[in-house]
């Protein structure tokens, strides 16, 4: 048996009104519904803050229909096939699978157009530049996002998607050879640490923050805490890694976990953690973490 829609202009703006309060969906909607004018578009990042930054960006230009936003790369992957979305705004370094993750497990053969918001580094610049519809370098301004988007809008008008779709699948090649060939690039995931004549590693998606105390560094994971007899000096140079961020002599946090910035009366700022740790951001790093933040 199928149904057939028949919405009123009225009823289409009170049912993307409902979307726009929620997450996640657990039902499909008609993709006729969100076929208009305007571009339909998912805001895809783990980060809290860097969610709220998009979702300030996209309140702000009229082409743009916001579908809802996704934490993690699972919600991504169900949300982008049940909701169709001409664009969506998708960072590349999430805690449980990468940006490239989520757009391999689609099976829709119709793939939105992608705007990749990334920290990473000059060579990951060039591939986007020669393959990708476009990208965020973190941190960047309002008028790069905006155009990004007049980039998305003219693809849009245009019908190009099989080119965005080729260039794309060149651009997922090009990280998987990367990751196969480029020692360095692999190594990004991870932070050695050496322990007498061993070195182990641990992966950087797990790290909270690391703290520093007299001759002793504090490495504290989602699920343990490795103690060294180091330097935060010496841990800074082996951190090969753009989610670290030093914000005080003795704190570097992982900006995954980061969960509010709080300003306080007197001009200073503290962070909260996941976790519930509250760290003081010190004067000498607070014009650093502004910028990489964006606030």
């Amino acid at each position: 048996m199928s149904l057939k829609y028949n919405y009123s202009e009225t009823d289409k703006f009170k049912l993307v009104d409902i979307i726009n309060r929620f997450a996640t969906f657990t039902f499909k909607i008609p993709t006729k519904l969100l076929h208009s004018t305007k571009i339909s578009c998912l805001i895809i990042d783990d980060e809290p803050l860097a969610r709220k930054r998009l979702l300030t960006l996209v309140e702000q230009m009229d082409t743009l229909q916001l579908l809802g936003q996704c934490k993690t790369g699972k919600e991504a992957v169900k949300n982008i096939e049940a909701l169709e979305p001409d664009l969506v705004f998708l960072d590349i370094q999430m805690k449980d699978m990468s940006g490239f993750d989520v757009l391999q497990k689609l099976k829709s053969p119709k793939k939105p157009m992608v705007i990749f918001v990334t920290a990473f580094d000059t060579y990951a610049v060039k591939a986007f530049d020669a393959f990708a519809l476009d990208y965020l370098l973190k941190p960047y301004k309002k008028e790069r996002f905006q155009q990004a988007v007049a980039r998305a809008e003219q693809h849009f008008k245009n019908n190009t998607s099989n080119t965005l779709e080729s260039n794309f699948e060149k651009l997922l090649h090009y990280f998987e050879a990367e990751k196969t060939d480029n020692p360095k690039t692999a190594s990004k995931t991870k932070l050695p640490i050496k322990t007498g004549n061993t070195v182990s590693f641990i992966p950087y998606s797990e790290i909270q923050y690391i703290l520093a105390s007299g001759s002793y560094v504090e490495i504290c994971t989602l699920d343990k805490k490795h103690v060294l007899r180091d330097s935060l000096q010496n841990i800074i140079e082996e951190i090969d890694n753009n989610t670290m961020l030093r914000i005080h002599r003795s704190t570097i946090i992982n900006m995954s976990f980061l969960d509010k910035v709080i300003h306080s009366n007197f001009g200073e700022i503290d962070v909260k953690m996941k976790d519930e740790s509250r760290f003081r951001v010190s004067k000498s790093y607070r014009k650093d973490f502004q910028q990489k933040l964006g606030v």
